[in-house]
């Protein structure tokens, strides 16, 4: 079960087609609509997700907020951005009307 107030606390659970039987623990992937961005950034090198979220949102766990503004970005568990310098990346405003 998903904390209160989590991004995933709306998630639903995977179930089976036939007898609505969970499959396994957990949830399926949140629904992302598109974000509204602030402005955009050039990526230099050496930026990576959490820090470029600590120093937009003074907050380095809000990284996932600009990973939802740019789909296309495919990083690893360090949340590196290698292959993205000098590509134009959107960073969206902290949090969206109404909500999260």
């Amino acid at each position: 079960m998903p904390v209160k107030g989590s991004r995933y606390e709306k998630g639903l659970a995977f179930v089976g087609a036939a007898g609505g039987e969970a499959v396994f623990r957990g949830t399926r992937p949140r629904a992302i609509g598109p974000a509204s961005p602030i402005l955009e950034y050039t990526v230099k090198e050496g930026d990576r997700l959490d820090l470029l979220s600590l120093y937009f949102y003074n907050n380095d766990r809000k990284w996932w907020r600009i990973l939802d503004a740019n789909p296309e970005i495919i990083f690893g568990a360090d949340l590196s951005l290698p292959h993205y310098v000098g590509e134009t990346i959107l960073i969206p405003a902290l949090t969206e009307p109404g909500g999260e």
